[in-house]
């Protein structure tokens, strides 16, 4: 969902939205990097997430390299942070912020030089 649509329909600010560098897995075509979205509620809220590839990586093909396992927090108003599995549901208070980052892809390819 586009930020500006998200913030307004629902009382969020975006805080952050971005490319998640560096998460592709290796080969001779890297795979794709995963996003980082973090998403603060003005007002309390129920939040579900149901997602994938949190504990097993994005395999890569014919040679290529797993990507990054994807992982999630809520932010509390102090700063901490508390790890939420893939699949859950929540109760966020207000001025709290849910962190997702998503998986990066597998590569395609064995790389130069590499063995296997």
């Amino acid at each position: 969902t586009d930020v500006e649509v998200l913030e307004r329909r629902f009382p969020v600010v975006v805080r952050t939205f971005g490319v998640r560098r560096g998460t592709g897995g290796r080969g001779t075509h890297r795979g794709g990097d995963g996003a980082i979205r973090e998403i603060e509620f003005l007002r309390p809220a129920s939040v579900s997430i149901l997602s994938q590839r949190r504990l097993v990586a994005p395999p890569g093909a014919d040679g290529g390299e797993p990507g990054t396992c994807g992982r999630q927090w809520i932010v509390r108003r102090d700063g901490s942070r508390d790890a939420i599995p893939g699949v859950a549901a929540i109760e966020l208070a207000a001025g709290e912020a849910i962190r997702i980052e998503t998986p990066g892809g597998g590569g395609w390819g064995a790389r130069p030089g590499a063995s296997g």
